[in-house]
């Protein structure tokens, strides 16, 4: 029985065993309290913060903009990104309403987009000096104004903490302006006429537009596949480190890049193949300074015809026949080192259950057949000069040697190292933000929706525990100091690039050797988990939320990985809405089979809305011709209410600090703690 006693000074607590004072509690604490004594030296600054942080508490939750599998596509994702997924435009139009003609609307849009770019074509449209300057006055007026607008839900400090130092005293000063205020019109007005008389106006509508961008969108998350398949991927990574707020869920792109930076040959091996296969190599060598020299010279002198071997050229663009021949005998060569080097790994790791991607000891080399189950298929190419019959999953010197050179050039690659540490610091398997949870892949499952389990050295996991271990054992992998550790790491790395029950991956298999050397597609099928069978059924979904301790009703999952077909009728939407599937296809090589450009999901203070996107022809398109990616808006949810900072993890946050606040004011007030800054 709980008994109260209510004292001058202080609550006490009683029960039969334990009876405790708020100060006593106090002191628990005072270790603590007085680190935050340091920022908060008296009452008078303990009692300011804590009036501002529950004033912060009723501001607007801010704009969450989520991408999924961006593949290298660096010119859609630096569309996409600035124009917020069509927010900016939104807040546009919003500003200037329909009394501002279509094209002026679009044409400020795309300033903002791309302002270094539009802004000396829009001045080219100005006859003369006269309407020059007319120009840049209403261009400079209606930027202050979009800007208000999408600064409104933040802090007055907060966006003073975003202007630029060389700008920040004058922009703060115009975008709190009242112009309505008479005695001060032509205080403004002069700012104004004075940043275009002194030629400063290009500057200003340049930060101008960078702010709007900065303030539109509060957090961004990317849930997964930065890599493969697209240009650059490293010039998303060079946009994302700069980014002010970013999370990564880790795909299992990603993830293979990852264990190449890490040093496994194997993971090396598997990015080259796919840069060979789409014919990529700017990633490689114009972003990544790593070069095919050592591999060119191997496999020119190894192989002969690799007609089956032939890159991609989804761009139709023109290429010397003698450097696609020279590319598809790499390609090949790459991709036999890589089935020895997978038939290495399988056979050391038992637990897998990967002894169906063991291929190159099923090949009859006399009759150019290769038995899988129980069939024999003719092999489209049986040339293999490397491989011996007798032990067929053993390199040779020739390629052991160009493989440690590559894993040197990998290893000591800077610009890599410090993209795969930036997806290690910002990102991991899944994660749980304003009642969302995040995952690249699937929660593998079995046909009768349990949780699959994976023995993962010695531990059986399954569920949120499962993402949990693999992610340790990838940090593991780059990181540990320990070399069976490390080694057991990058291991994990490669299995969850392509095992059968990573979370991922979601495959049975990854049937590349089938690809490449047999004609039959039957046997080029890889059937998806049981997850992606059972997402339709609203108790799955609610099963998973439960896993990870989220609230089956009022939480959603946001997954990419798996393209929605939607000449095919699929949808992204699943359960209402509590499933959204945000791929669709920014890779081009995927968007002849979905029909769409890819999908990305905003989240503001008024509920969800996905955005579908038509295929992005060029920057250079969009700059000239003004056009837009935004093809189509789902509504998703609307809140109720408008969803305050208190709604959101980091209100609980803040409000937490209230309460650390509120006992240090408690500790001055009862003399537990002495002020020092009086």
């Amino acid at each position: 029985m709980i008994e109260y006693y209510i004292s001058c000074k202080n609550t006490t607590y009683q029960t039969e065993d334990v009876m405790r004072t708020e100060n006593e509690e106090i002191r628990d604490h005072l270790k603590y309290l007085s680190l935050l004594a340091r920022d908060y030296p008296s009452q008078a600054a303990a009692a300011s913060e804590i009036i501002s942080t529950q004033a912060l508490l009723k501001l607007p939750k801010g704009t969450e903009h989520f991408m999924s599998d961006l593949h290298g596509e660096n010119e859609a994702f630096v569309h996409i990104l600035n124009s917020a997924s069509g927010v900016i435009r939104e807040k546009v139009d919003i500003v200037l309403g329909d009394s501002v003609p279509e094209q002026t609307r679009a044409g400020l849009a795309t300033l903002i987009y791309y302002p270094n770019e539009k802004l000396p074509q829009l001045k080219e449209r100005c006859a003369d000096e006269e309407a020059l300057e007319q120009w840049y006055s209403e261009t400079l007026l209606r930027l202050i104004d979009i800007c208000r607008l999408v600064s409104s839900k933040h802090t007055r400090e907060h966006v003073r903490a975003c202007l630029p130092s060389s700008c920040g005293y004058i922009l703060d000063e115009l975008l709190h302006a009242h112009f309505e205020d008479h005695d001060k019109d032509l205080y403004y007005g002069q700012i104004v006429g004075s940043i275009i008389e002194n030629g400063r106006a290009d500057k200003f509508i340049v930060r101008l537009c960078e702010l709007i961008k900065r303030l539109a969108v509060d957090k961004l998350h990317i849930v997964g596949d930065l890599f493969d398949r697209g240009p650059r991927p490293d010039v998303i990574l060079d946009l994302l480190m700069r980014h002010h707020d970013v999370d990564i869920q880790w795909g299992n792109h990603d993830v293979v890049w990852m264990g190449a930076a890490a040093g496994s040959p194997l993971c090396i091996m598997t990015v080259l193949k796919t840069t060979l296969a789409y014919n990529n190599l700017d990633t490689l060598e114009g972003g990544y300074g790593i070069s095919l020299r050592d591999m060119i010279a191997f496999a020119q002198e190894t192989y002969k015809d690799c007609t089956w071997f032939m890159p991609r050229n989804p761009d139709d663009k023109w290429y010397l026949k003698s450097s696609m021949d020279t590319l598809s005998k790499v390609h090949k060569a790459v991709a036999v080192i890589q089935f020895k080097l997978e038939g290495q790994l399988i056979l050391a790791h038992p637990e897998y259950h990967m002894d169906d991607r063991l291929l190159l000891d099923k090949i009859d080399f006399e009759k150019g057949t290769v038995r899988i189950g129980d069939k024999e298929y003719e092999m489209l190419d049986s040339d293999f000069p490397t491989v011996d019959p007798k032990d067929p999953y053993r390199l040779t010197a020739e390629e052991e040697q160009v493989v440690e050179r590559l894993r040197h050039a990998f290893v000591h690659c800077e610009k890599l190292q410090k993209h795969v540490r930036f997806l290690f610091a910002k990102g991991s398997m899944y994660k749980i933000f304003n009642s969302n949870l995040l995952y690249h892949g699937c929660v593998p499952m079995d046909e009768d929706g349990n949780f699959e389990q994976i023995n993962v050295y010695g531990k059986l996991c399954s569920g949120k525990k499962l993402y949990e271990v693999l992610e340790t054992y990838a940090r593991k992998g780059y990181y540990s100091q320990d070399k069976e550790e490390r080694r057991k790491g990058r291991d994990t790395l490669w299995y969850i690039w392509a095992g059968p029950k990573s979370p991922v991956f979601g495959k049975d298999k990854m049937a590349t050797f089938e690809r490449y050397f047999i004609a039959d597609k039957e046997t080029h099928k890889e059937t998806k988990n049981a997850y992606y069978r059972l997402y339709d059924n609203e108790e799955i979904l609610n099963k998973i939320l439960r896993e990870f301790g989220l609230d089956e009703h009022r939480s959603h999952i946001i997954n990419g990985h798996v393209p929605v077909e939607i000449k095919r009728g699929e949808t992204p939407i699943k359960c209402n809405g509590k499933l959204l599937i945000i791929d669709g296809g920014f890779s081009k090589a995927y968007q002849g089979k979905t029909g769409i450009a890819g999908y990305t999901l905003v989240a503001n203070s008024h509920g969800m809305n996905l955005v579908e996107h038509r295929p992005f022809v060029s920057a250079e398109d969009a700059i000239r011709n003004e056009t837009d990616m935004v093809s189509d808006n789902i509504l998703i949810e609307t809140a109720k209410r408008r969803i305050l900072v208190a709604d959101t993890d980091i209100g609980r946050e803040l409000k937490e600090s209230i309460g650390h606040l509120e006992k240090l004011l408690n500790a001055y007030r009862d003399g537990i703690l002495i002020e020092k800054g009086i």
